[in-house]
């Protein structure tokens, strides 16, 4: 952790020992009381924290924070669903990079199973979105949202701004730095298998740019990272 997360609740209350935050600091930070460390406030301010007290079942501290708050860049994800593993780690990694949004949607070559695992249901997308922005010692967390389908997640996008849809095999042009783009930037990336045929005459007709990194055929998570650090560098 290059910053331990809060929520603005945890901050006003002692920390348990057994929480995971707290071994951190005891264990690999080595924070003895007196002593303070980089911590931040999720969607808020950065700042210090002091350890103040450790008990047998709590650590208090008190809380220094910055005026500013971190942004995220004007980058939204769309994401068909893949294999669990492979959304975990775009949940984390994307974060890290600083992109806005992630939705994750339906496609028709998607294998149906993957909406419905347990990653979904339970708090792991937050603590995977928790661990992201603590690697980039940043405080802000993406929107995440799922939807049903290609078609339903347009219609909610804004008239204005870049649309890009990444596609090895029927792309127009590349995706390079060097690209002239407007804020803000949408990527539709497809599942494993791709695009079909009326998915892509969707994105055309919503004004998508069919675009590609290249001959090399990427994995999806690949694919998320490469695609948001060259619009990082454009932005």
């Amino acid at each position: 952790m290059n910053l331990i997360l809060f929520s603005q609740q945890e901050t006003l209350q002692p920390l348990p020992i057994e929480d995971a935050r707290a071994k951190h600091i005891l264990k690999v930070l080595n924070v003895e009381e007196g002593c303070s460390f980089d911590v931040g406030q999720i969607n808020g301010p950065r700042g210090k924290a002091t350890l103040r007290v450790v008990s047998s079942k709590t650590l208090e501290f008190e809380f220094d924070w910055e005026a500013t708050i971190p942004e995220l860049y004007e980058i939204d994800l769309l994401i068909s669903y893949c294999r669990p593993q492979t959304c975990r780690k775009i949940l984390q990694e994307c974060t890290s990079l600083g992109v806005r949004s992630m939705t994750f949607f339906d496609t028709e070559k998607s294998e149906p199973t993957y909406k419905s695992s347990s990653l979904w249901t339970s708090r792991e997308t937050e603590r995977l979105l928790v661990r992201g922005a603590e690697q980039a010692f940043c405080t802000q967390i993406p929107k995440l949202s799922r939807a049903a389908s290609l078609s339903s997640v347009i219609s909610d996008l804004p008239s204005h701004g870049s649309r890009i849809a990444m596609d090895n095999y029927e792309s127009t042009e590349k995706l390079t730095p060097s690209r002239t783009t407007s804020l803000p930037v949408t990527v539709a990336i497809g599942g494993e298998r791709g695009w079909s045929n009326l998915e892509r005459h969707i994105l055309r007709e919503n004004e998508f740019v069919l675009a590609d990194l290249g001959s090399r055929v990427l994995r999806t998570e690949t694919a998320c990272i490469a695609a948001v650090s060259i619009l990082r560098n454009q932005l």
